[in-house]
């Protein structure tokens, strides 16, 4: 059977599939669960071109690690086909623990394992099908390669990930201010004592980079509508999570939530990863078509309000929201919608969402200066917007029912 294909990719044409092992990868069960988790979660409900899935963001991340490693070899950078492959499957897997919905749930379905470490976890559990093939693979994506460059490649402040996500979702968004020159920062990758660093003519991609980074996170990533919607999710699985025993939903969705599943369960379990594996956005939209006619009348109208695009108002503000308004919300929705006081919590959210373009700290990106020297980028002289980009920014946010008001 041939099994290198090409793959058409709105965004870069055809991708291919270098090889009989990663195109197995990608037929895995595993990783066909990508095509039906959304990359951005909800955001559809603000931008409805915004379907693309994790499925796509994994290929084409996987052929911008191509290009990145192809311009490496150029610049005679020594790349072993071993590490090239690995490479490969390490950032075609990056993201392969994600649960459904993406970030808006994560956490939620298993307690305190972000989508990293669940990918970790599947792809030692790959790794243990395909007879040790992803040893290397894994070794990079956890950092514990010794050439670093190649586990920056994976995850760090530029890294592949982000070249694809946001070029990818900027495209299917419509938002125009996210789009960078990726093709130009590729080129321009080079490796200095097995670091990455960037040369020192890509230093304004760079700045359009995390100023594109920056704005999409306050016009897609956090959108105060974005921040209201994806609340709404999680409180309809908290609260479908407090009656679980009272509700009909797939087997694999029941099974995480009448369980509080940790860690360590998950970890060591390998039926219970498998189950993970075979969770995605499916399972939880039918069970909230399934909720909105059960008697629990906090759940049935969270999941009437989200199915008809009855969204809760969100307020983003610099403090946190007086605990007289919060009060006086809950007050007023136990009143109109005849519900217990401590359910209210599932109807009047608040909570923080943060933004900071460049972090810096021990992710720092480097330049390489024509002289041969090594600086972080933010102090680079002429470039104030990156420094000002290393502030974090903090904005707390409020949420409630759009047909409740705040006053008394």
């Amino acid at each position: 059977m041939n099994k290198k294909k090409i793959i058409n990719d709105p965004l870069y044409g055809f991708i291919t599939i270098p090889n009989d092992l990663i195109y197995d990868i990608i037929n895995h069960p595993f990783f066909q669960r990508l095509r039906r988790i959304k990359q951005l979660g909800l955001t559809d409900f603000i931008y409805p071109g915004a379907l693309h899935t994790r499925f796509h963001h994994a290929l084409g991340s996987m052929h911008l690690m191509n290009e990145s490693l192809i311009n490496l070899r150029l610049k005679g950078v020594d790349i072993s086909d071993e590490e090239y492959n690995a490479a490969l499957l390490a950032i075609l897997l990056h993201d392969v623990g994600h649960a459904p919905f993406s970030h808006a749930l994560e956490n939620e379905l298993v307690l305190a394992l972000d989508h990293e470490q669940l990918s970790h976890a599947i792809m030692k559990e790959l790794n243990r099908q395909f007879d040790g093939a992803l040893d290397l693979a894994i070794a990079i994506f956890a950092g514990k390669y010794k050439r670093r460059f190649f586990h920056q490649l994976v995850a760090s402040q530029l890294d592949i990930d982000r070249l694809d996500y946001l070029n990818r979702d900027s495209f299917f968004t419509g938002v125009v201010e996210g789009k960078i020159g990726s093709e130009r920062i590729i080129k321009l990758l080079n490796v200095h004592n097995e670091e990455l660093v960037v040369e020192e003519k890509g230093i304004y991609s760079i700045e359009n980079f995390l100023s594109a980074r920056r704005l999409m996170y306050w016009q897609v990533y956090i959108h105060k509508t974005t921040v209201g919607v994806e609340m709404m999710l999680v409180e309809i699985m908290r609260r479908a999570r407090d009656i679980a025993g009272e509700l009909p939903m797939a087997s694999g969705l029941g099974f995480f939530m009448k369980n509080n599943i940790t860690p360590t369960m998950i970890e060591h379990d390998r039926d219970i990863l498998t189950a993970f594996c075979g969770l995605d956005d499916y399972d939880v939209i039918g069970a909230i078509k399934s909720w909105q006619h059960h008697d629990d009348q906090a759940l049935s109208n969270l999941c009437r309000m989200l199915l008809e695009r009855r969204l809760f108002h969100t307020r983003l503000m610099e403090k946190e929201p007086p605990k007289r308004d919060v009060d006086r919300l809950k007050e007023n929705v136990m009143k109109k919608y005849q519900l217990p006081m401590e359910v209210t919590r599932h109807f009047v959210v608040e909570g923080y969402k943060t933004n900071a373009a460049y972090i810096g700290g021990g992710q720092k990106i480097k330049m390489l200066t024509k002289s041969g020297g090594i600086v972080d980028i933010a102090n680079a002289s002429d470039l104030p917007n990156i420094k000002a980009m290393r502030k974090l920014v903090k904005k707390y946010y409020l949420c409630w029912p759009k047909d409740i008001s705040l006053q008394a």
